[in-house]
């Protein structure tokens, strides 16, 4: 019996498009995509829209890593554009935006998939092997709440009474959205703040759910209105 000749791994998928303004969190996917085999020179690193414009226009890419939150937009724009100029392009959203609004507008404007920061290595590195292979990898989080969405759809109910700490911001979140109200970036609140921007958008998260609004502008139009801003 003739022995079975040992299978050779598919090629990556290359050059790969990174989309990233944090430092920390290129470094990170950096790692985790040589990870995969990846090497340096098959990877591409953007902390802007206009600089991931500029490579986009320079050269095709295979697969893409966008943030939303950029300095100069929202990186769905960008995810628009790639889509259009190439319809089969592997397109991964990590950001730590979570609002209904962010990954909707994301996956119409052609995401391949959704996985949030806050998500370790390993959940991350899952979600760019299933775009590798064809995959559509959505945040256990948001399959979650697209679920739930489904269901109340089908079923409405009476909504339950939100409870004192639903409704009520800590004193940590109010400083933070008042500083948001400022015009801060999260970024700029963080090193006021001395903790990391993730915190930050931890907090902007459960700012967001408490006021039942999904921007900036909402929340403070929204807290304004209850009286929780100092300024």
């Amino acid at each position: 019996m003739s022995a079975i000749p040992p299978t050779t791994p598919a090629p990556l998928p290359t050059p790969v498009l990174v989309v990233e303004d944090d430092a920390l969190i290129q470094q990170r996917l950096r790692q985790i995509l040589a990870s995969l085999g990846y090497q340096a020179d098959m990877l591409h690193f953007a902390s802007a829209l206009g600089p991931a414009r500029q490579l986009a226009a320079q050269q095709s890419f295979a697969l893409a890593l966008v943030d939303l939150g950029l300095p100069d937009g929202n990186g769905t724009e960008l995810i628009g554009e790639l889509r259009s100029s190439d319809p089969v392009m592997g397109i991964l959203v990590i950001s730590a935006w979570s609002t209904k609004e962010a990954i909707l507008n994301a996956l119409r404007a052609g995401a391949t998939g959704y996985v949030l920061k806050e998500r370790d290595d390993l959940e991350v590195t899952l979600s760019i092997r299933s775009v590798l292979r064809g995959g559509a990898p959505i945040d256990p989080f948001i399959a979650r709440r697209v679920i739930t969405e489904f269901q109340q759809q089908q079923a409405p109910t009476e909504p339950p009474a939100a409870t004192d700490s639903d409704a009520v911001l800590s004193a940590r979140e109010i400083d933070i959205l008042n500083q948001v109200a400022s015009g801060l970036t999260h970024r700029e609140i963080a090193e006021r703040m001395f903790i990391s921007r993730h915190t930050v958008e931890a907090h902007v998260r459960n700012i967001y759910r408490k006021l039942a609004v999904s921007s900036r502008m909402r929340a403070v139009s929204e807290a304004r209105a209850r009286g929780l801003l100092t300024r």
